[in-house]
């Protein structure tokens, strides 16, 4: 494995790599990546959302990138110019890190997923062209509206001063189209944090722009249980619901066959 942190040269964000070698396998072989954007509603960024999910997918043949993204005081668009540069860096080294430069995704989880989603929809407006743009989004119980169902905090700090005004203007589900990528959405109907309707309304915005997406809800379970174990969970182990645990086996597979 090589793991280390780099930070790139225009924003100075900072990465952390989980790649794999083809020290065990064929030469040849070239997997996929996720670049992975832990959530905490812009205030700062939760580790059982990061490194338990990076070595997670390692286990099913798929290089992580975790993006140190800047949260507040920072303000919007300082993470989303970060994730669009660690993008385009990835695929920019695909190559040498052993990786797929055409199934390179972004992953995120709440406030996370609202950076992953940003970047999805947003990215031609942004100085790294098509070289910035994800092949996919899997998004984890994201934020997505600054509507009824808003998660509020994440979008004062995302906005700052700005927040009354510019809360329409970070609404994904109004500014998806066609160019948007294809999305991989899971949720939890019992969410009272990020409710279930952020999903909803982005399948349904992906939907309508003609924007493949594969999306599993699961009855139970509260908000920010990643991986829904005991090593990424810090709810109570009652409601850690190992059940909805599968997600990430789904989501490695959609990956795969995008």
């Amino acid at each position: 494995m090589l793991h280390t942190r780099i930070t790139l040269p225009e924003t100075g964000v900072s990465i952390l790599t989980y790649l794999q070698t083809n020290e065990a396998c064929e030469e040849t072989r070239r997997r996929p990546l996720v670049v992975l954007c832990p959530g905490g509603g812009y205030k700062h960024r939760v580790p059982h959302e990061g490194e338990p999910v990076a070595l997670r997918l390692m286990t099913m043949g798929i290089s992580v990138v975790i993006v140190e993204y800047s949260c507040e005081p920072a303000v919007f668009p300082t993470a989303l110019n970060e994730a669009a540069e660690a993008v385009a860096y990835c695929r920019a080294h695909a190559e040498e890190w052993c990786c797929q430069p055409d199934h390179i995704a972004i992953m995120g989880f709440s406030a996370g997923g609202h950076l992953a989603a940003s970047l999805g929809v947003f990215w031609q407006t942004l100085p790294y062209g098509k070289a910035g743009r994800p092949d996919a989004m899997i998004l984890c119980y994201p934020v997505i509206t600054s509507g009824e169902h808003r998660h509020d905090n994440s979008f004062v700090r995302l906005l700052g001063k700005d927040y009354p005004v510019k809360m329409p203007d970070v609404s994904i589900e109004t500014h998806v189209t066609s160019d948007a990528p294809p999305a991989f959405l899971w949720h939890t109907w019992e969410d009272e944090i990020v409710p279930v309707e952020n999903s909803l309304l982005m399948a349904t915005a992906l939907k309508k722009a003609g924007v493949p997406c594969e999306m599993h809800i699961y009855a139970h379970g509260p908000h920010g249980t990643a991986l829904c174990n005991e090593e990424s969970c810090k709810a109570h182990p009652h409601d850690h619901h190992p059940e909805n645990g599968g997600w990430i086996e789904l989501a490695a597979r959609w990956l795969k066959n995008i």
